[in-house]
């Protein structure tokens, strides 16, 4: 894949992170396929592209719809809320990279999630309850959003999340959520290793739609 295609399957990740905290914390669920690619590319430290991180094109399917709707016009009252969930995670992702001593806590800390989805599943003899290729296991859901909560919501500005008070205060709804924005700054730092910048998605909107359709109709051929 060129650059170009990567940076909108980065972009398309940020975005789909961010429908999927909208969607946890105003309705209290999400889609699972999704949940599952976007958690899952947390651990995609050494991927050799950008479809690897996602599980392959398909993986950010809902994002890329997003990408191909929201910049070619298409407008939704909720749409104001999920821009400034993307804005956030790109403020996020700045603030990570002034601070080394965390990024290489992230670091540290995704290797050691690695190593214990390995051994717990290892150990589970309850053949159920492992991930399949739409779901995420429960268990890496806590321990990317106890992570989360170690580094990255110590750094300013912290994302704040709307929703419902209910949602947000389950404990499982609101490890999720943590997940999902774990998620959303994984695929900011692409972005920005890439060489996404804001003002792309500004000049660029029409370019950014047209090859998010293009992508999308790619993995519906796969």
């Amino acid at each position: 894949m060129s650059n170009a295609q990567d940076k909108v399957l980065a972009l398309a990740g940020m975005f789909q992170a961010a429908r999927l905290v909208q969607k946890l914390a105003r309705d209290g669920r999400t889609e699972t396929r999704p949940f599952a690619a976007s958690v899952r590319s947390v651990l995609m430290i050494d991927a050799e592209n950008a479809a690897e991180v996602y599980g392959g094109v398909g993986g950010v399917a809902l994002g890329l719809k997003l990408l191909r709707d929201k910049l070619s016009g298409s407008a939704e009252p909720s749409d104001l809320e999920l821009a400034k969930y993307v804005i956030s995670m790109l403020q996020l992702e700045a603030a990570l990279r002034r601070r080394p001593e965390v990024a290489e806590a992230i670091r540290a800390g995704v290797r050691a999630a690695e190593t214990q989805m390995s051994l717990f599943h290892g150990e589970s003899e309850d053949e159920e309850e492992e991930d399949d290729a739409d779901t995420v296991h429960p268990r890496l859901v806590d321990l990317l959003a106890e992570l989360y909560t170690q580094t990255l919501s110590t750094l300013n500005p912290r994302i704040m999340v709307s929703g419902e008070h209910g949602h947000l205060s389950n404990p499982e709804i609101a490890a999720r959520v943590r997940a999902g924005l774990f998620a959303g700054i994984r695929s900011a730092v692409l972005w920005r290793q890439l060489g996404g910048n804001r003002w792309q998605l500004v000049l660029q909107r029409r370019a950014i739609a047209q090859e998010a359709e293009r992508l999308l109709k790619s993995a519906e051929r796969q």
